[in-house]
């Protein structure tokens, strides 16, 4: 099974079989999402649907979702954590539930290949429903389904929250209990009773069952629209498919590990060569798909340019550490590009910008790396007789000047410590190291773990009336500073509370302060006008024949809403632009708009942060 095939597979079964509309995943940052950096799961593209916003493709959806997950990062290096990943998933936006949506995952993985399926065996599946509990009732329904099915009891477990509950995209939201569905990878016969502690018992595939509001003091009510989202991990299943024990087996990686070894000069590796092959692998496909997504991130120090640096980097310390000496990083960048590029076109577009980044990225990093390795060597030599005090010898912020100073990573200090036996509580150091890096690098930061995954507005924090005013104003500013700046502005990505709206555009250069005089005049001009806001449901082409804006028109499939500023009729249009999500109808609804801060999120990417008054 290839991967070309089982994507289409995938898609055409739903298409074909039970009447589901294809869409595109949607950008690796999330336009809807208040909980991630990235898009964690499929779902996060999705999120204005979940809560009831009609879907232009209709009710039932299949898709592909691109995915960055860093919290287990330092789990990467085992046979199966990845950072990238791909999404298969299908939807019902308050169409059919449990019942339909368990038979249609067990028709496509039992079916037979011939016919449009996986053709896995039924007598190697397992089940896990959710246990229930004083918010939600025991899912004897799914259970129920699954027996219909020819599923033994003894294969099918029910289990807490922790292991059978997807939760809300933020503190409140759709969530509900799940159906997980294992596959058993062992050698011998699969063992008549599921024990879900067994690792041969391979999850595959997760229906969640939105059913539940979780509401601001913690309850959890009745959903109007109950929805399902279901998610099958691409990687893991292509793996189970193809006979091998890792993703990394597949031809996902097989190019670029091979590539690696030759690089590296060695041929059958050792153990230690292993992990840092999967750690170089995954975090440079990762970095690949972030630098070609259309948002443009690039390497910073903060944010999602953050995990990108980290990414990058942490490749390059381990490309050193199997023995590669010269720039390798563009290199096997280049055949992520070639492997995937025929679906991810974004990859063709944008690989310029993949391999200039990546190179800048290496250049700088191979100048302080050396550096940074060569002073915390001399530190610890220094501290030799406190050893036994183990990471507390050191200052309390050498963890930060080392970052600060040498530009050299927080998790480079740790790797390089835990190697010379300094750490000696594996969790409680190295979150002690993390705390004072935090603390030293600056509240105004909030970063909870230097890097990882933290709760962070990646679009509408919610869909209140002060949040759907911002979000509308940013359409007005987004057309303002076009008209200040030029056309090549557009938007890199937004974040809006219900008390201040965050834009980021491409633009080089800072702006003045008569040009930030001049947006706030246009905006609040057009406030002042009571224009009129109307949606339109039309084709991405119809949209573009408007000069339509936007960036994610991909998630939405055939259909797109455009969001009009302005009366068609009196020849008075202001701004049309692509979007999904809460606005008011009238610009006269905003109040006074005001610039507060205007600085540099990344290279080329300009950054402003505004208010409603």
């Amino acid at each position: 099974m290839t991967a070309r095939k089982l994507r289409q597979l995938y898609i055409d079964f739903f298409v074909n079989n039970y009447d589901h509309a294809e869409i595109k995943g949607s950008s690796l940052i999330p336009e809807n999402d208040p909980t991630v950096l990235f898009s964690t799961a499929g779902m996060h593209p999705l999120v204005p649907f979940l809560m009831g916003e009609p879907h232009p493709s209709g009710k039932r959806l299949v898709d592909i979702q691109k995915c960055i997950r860093t919290d287990d990062i330092d789990e990467v290096g085992d046979s199966s954590h990845l950072t990238f990943f791909e999404m298969l998933g299908n939807w019902s936006l308050g169409d059919y539930f449990k019942e339909e949506a368990i038979k249609m995952s067990y028709d496509f993985l039992t079916r037979n290949r011939d016919n449009g399926g996986l053709g896995l065996s039924h007598d190697k599946l397992a089940i896990s429903c959710f246990a229930g509990d004083s918010d939600a009732p025991k899912d004897t329904e799914s259970a129920e389904v699954w027996k219909s099915l020819g599923i033994n009891d003894e294969r099918i477990v029910f289990l807490p929250k922790e292991e059978n509950w997807w939760g809300p995209a933020g503190h409140t939201g759709p969530c509900g209990p799940d159906t997980e569905m294992f596959y058993w990878t062992g050698e011998s016969d699969a063992p008549e009773k599921f024990d879900p502690d067994d690792e041969r018992w391979v999850e595959i595939w997760n229906d969640v069952f939105m059913e539940y509001n979780k509401t601001e003091d913690g309850s959890y009510e009745p959903l109007e629209q109950r929805n399902v989202d279901t998610g099958m991990g691409f990687e893991r299943v292509l793996a189970i498919l193809n006979g091998v024990n890792s993703p990394f087996e597949t031809e996902l990686f097989k190019e670029v590990i091979e590539e690696i070894r030759l690089l590296g000069g060695y041929g059958e590796p050792e153990e230690k060569h292993i992990e840092s092959e999967r750690i170089i692998a995954d975090h440079l496909r990762s970095a690949t798909f972030i630098l070609g997504d259309p948002y443009g991130v690039t390497p910073s120090n903060t944010d999602q340019g953050y995990v990108l640096r980290r990414l990058i980097r942490r490749a390059i310390r381990h490309g050193r550490k199997i023995g590669i000496e010269t720039d390798f990083a563009r290199k096997l960048a280049g055949i992520f590009v070639k492997d995937y590029g025929d679906f991810y076109t974004e990859l063709y577009e944008n690989q310029d910008r993949i391999f200039e980044e990546i190179v800048s990225e290496e250049t700088k990093f191979l100048k302080t790396l050396g550096h940074g390795l060569s002073v915390l060597k001399k530190e610890m030599e220094k501290l030799e007789h406190m050893k036994n005090q183990g990471i507390y010898a050191f200052n309390e912020d050498f963890f930060f000047e080392m970052f600060a100073t040498y530009g050299f990573p927080v998790e480079a200090t740790i790797e390089e410590l835990e190697a010379s036996g300094w750490i000696q509580d594996k969790i409680k150091d190295k979150d002690f190291i993390m705390e004072k890096f935090c603390e030293y690098y600056g509240k105004h930061q909030e970063l909870s773990r230097a890097g990882a995954e933290k709760k962070f507005a990646g679009g509408l924090a919610d869909y209140s009336e002060e949040t759907a005013k911002l979000h509308t104003a940013t359409h007005l500013l987004h057309q303002a500073l076009r008209k200040v700046l030029g056309d090549h502005v557009e938007q890199r990505g937004s974040n809006i509370t219900c008390e201040r709206l965050r834009f980021d555009f491409s633009h080089s250069e800072k702006l003045t302060d008569e040009q930030k005089k001049e947006v706030e005049k246009i905006v609040n001009e057009q406030i002042s006008k009571n224009l009129p806001v109307k949606c339109e449901e039309m084709t991405v082409e119809e949209a573009k024949e408007k000069g339509a804006m936007g960036l994610f028109e991909s998630k939405y499939g055939e259909k797109v809403k455009v969001y009009t500023i302005g009366d068609p009729e009196k020849g008075n249009i202001f701004s049309t632009e692509i979007c999904g999500g809460p606005h008011v109808s009238d610009t006269s609804e905003l109040g006074h708009f005001k610039i507060l801060k205007e600085k540099s999120s990344s290279s080329g990417v300009r950054r402003i942060k505004a208010v409603l008054k």
